[in-house]
């Protein structure tokens, strides 16, 4: 049953906006209420308990202690999901995906490790003893490094789960998942084929306003699922 809170605080951010009837995939017509202007109208009520499964899984997720991996490179979204991701200690990959984070895991993770490893030799002011080009070399490693893996450094084994904001745009990210089975979470536009995703979240994924509103709303679920494990282990 929705909640009549959550509904109008989604029509708020505008998330019953999707796009043109001519860009709708087909899986999402169950969710499309009508259309205003050329733009089609998602039935917010159906939303809000699509958000509600979403959320029981990620709080679900967290009281496992387990990890949920962060996924966007839409500009709207960069800052917004990585400020989200880091609020609650979780990995991400905001920008380019980096192929491999999920299928080639040792790989990237040997990445991780290097740019860990000199990191920690540059704080230690063990990179005296190179010459000043040496150094130069070694920071600009170490800076390329942090860009394409410093969001997953805290990923020490395959993500539980993958929240995904834009499945069409991520395509690489959510068959990479979907190949290692990995449950995926996305904000969906009406032009993603949410059959792919286990928990789709269908409404507008291109308002920066949406967008905040729906992270916000998988952080808060996370930090409930992991407020309820400490509960658990205190119990013990």
């Amino acid at each position: 049953m929705s909640n009549s809170n959550t509904v109008e605080e989604m029509f708020k951010v505008g998330a019953h906006y999707g796009y043109s009837k001519s860009r709708r995939h087909p899986t999402v017509a169950p969710f499309i209420f009508g259309a205003k202007n050329g733009v089609e109208i998602f039935d917010l009520e159906k939303i809000d308990d699509l958000l509600a499964k979403a959320k029981e899984f990620v709080s679900k997720v967290a009281s496992e202690g387990q990890q949920v991996l962060f996924v966007s490179g839409k500009r709207q979204a960069i800052g917004i999901v990585k400020d989200a991701a880091m609020s609650i200690d979780q990995p991400f990959v905001v920008g380019r995906w980096i192929g491999g984070t999920i299928t080639n895991f040792d790989e990237m993770k040997k990445r991780v490790s290097r740019l860990e490893t000199l990191t920690e030799q540059k704080e230690k002011g063990l990179l005296a003893k190179y010459t000043k080009k040496e150094r130069l070399l070694i920071d600009r490693e170490i800076e390329k490094l942090e860009e394409r893996f410093g969001g997953v450094v805290s990923m020490r084994q395959k993500p539980a789960a993958v929240f995904i904001v834009d499945s069409l745009q991520e395509d690489i990210a959510l068959a990479e998942a979907l190949k290692m089975n990995v449950p995926v979470v996305s904000l969906c536009n009406s032009d993603c084929d949410i059959s792919k995703i286990d928990y789709p979240i269908v409404a507008n994924d291109s308002s920066v306003d949406s967008i905040r509103f729906f992270v916000k709303e998988i952080v808060e679920a996370y930090k409930e699922g992991a407020k309820n494990k400490k509960t658990v282990a205190g119990d013990k």
